[in-house]
């Protein structure tokens, strides 16, 4: 339990700050925070902090990046984590641009859910948005759907005059395929210029769109996850659609249950508050298990009642850097 009550369960692992793509919303021009590799993480320190937050009580884990899959040694890292006692389920976000040839390899490994980006299914906004081909990324999706995860989610961040055009779009391609599809606010992460009150599209207006062409039917406990996702149903088409509103959701931290471990080893309590411990001095300066289940702890106490992203919060690392 943190000190408001909430059970702290969830480990989003960043496993690299590098990308294969550069989205408008996580990666900054110019990036090069992966050119300092070796303050990233080994995969033995990532399995030893692990092993610490399994003791504490963490059950579920996600690796995250920048792209995880650009990773040589990802697979070792699975399978060590999947050995570890205590750890119940291990998911994957990812871009899905080399799903094709790691997602079945993946599936045996142990990896149970997958969490794809899909900001739009036209080509020419995707790549606006990515600077990717979104051909790769399907066909991911359906190597993905071939390999038989567990789960298979698509993330789309709504951006205002980018892509709202697209959300139609991705609700029939969605309930098409089964898949739940989240829409996602964009959040001020990458630099303070990527939000502003022009492209900001808040779930809300999302949800009134949607519910022109089809009703919104509530879904309180689709039991599909571990995060902040507000789900419902489409009636007509099917689809199972979830809103992730950290701007207009007043409500939207009560629950949290997760904290973050950054590419370079820092601990993050809270994903729009800037406080951070330092795992990797520990694990490099000799110290045991115990010193570093004292600095889980500490970040436990200092986890924030909520986020700071409606105080004209300052981005002062990327979410490359972070950790989706």
């Amino acid at each position: 339990m943190d000190a408001f009550g909430r059970k702290i369960d969830y480990l989003r692992i960043s496993i690299t700050d590098r990308c294969n793509e550069r989205c408008l919303y996580c990666m900054p021009e110019g990036y090069k925070g992966w050119e300092n590799t070796r303050d990233h993480l080994t995969a033995d320190e990532i399995l030893r902090v692990v092993r610490v937050a399994a003791a504490l009580g963490f059950r579920k884990f996600r690796l995250t990046g920048g792209e995880p899959l650009v990773r040589h040694d990802l697979l070792d890292i699975v399978r060590g984590m999947k050995a570890i006692p205590g750890v119940d389920d291990v998911g994957i976000s990812t871009n899905g641009t080399k799903l094709a040839q790691v997602g079945q390899p993946l599936r045996e490994a142990g990896i149970r859910g997958v969490n794809v980006s899909l900001d739009a299914l036209d080509p020419k906004i995707y790549r606006q948005i990515t600077g990717g081909d979104l051909n790769l990324t399907l066909a991911g999706i359906r190597a993905a759907s071939a390999a038989g995860f567990e789960r298979i989610k698509l993330n789309c961040v709504l951006m205002r005059g980018v892509n709202e055009g697209e959300i139609w779009p991705l609700v029939l391609f969605a309930a098409e395929h089964g898949f739940p599809l989240r829409f996602i606010e964009l959040m001020p992460i990458t630099t303070a210029d990527v939000l502003t009150e022009k492209n900001f599209l808040p779930i809300g207006e999302a949800m009134q769109l949607l519910a022109r062409r089809d009703e919104l039917v509530s879904r309180p406990d689709p039991r599909i996850g571990n995060g902040p996702a507000t789900y419902y149903s489409l009636r007509h088409t099917g689809a199972l659609i979830g809103f992730i509103g950290a701007l207009t959701n007043l409500h939207f931290c009560d629950q949290c249950n997760k904290m973050r471990l950054t590419a370079d080893g820092k601990i993050r309590p809270c994903l729009g508050n800037h406080g951070e411990l330092d795992l990797r001095v520990v694990l490099r300066n000799g110290g045991d298990d115990a010193a570093l289940r004292d600095v889980f702890l500490e970040a436990l106490r200092s986890k924030p009642l909520e986020h700071q992203f409606r105080n004209q919060y300052q981005p002062q690392r990327p979410m490359t850097a972070i950790g989706g």
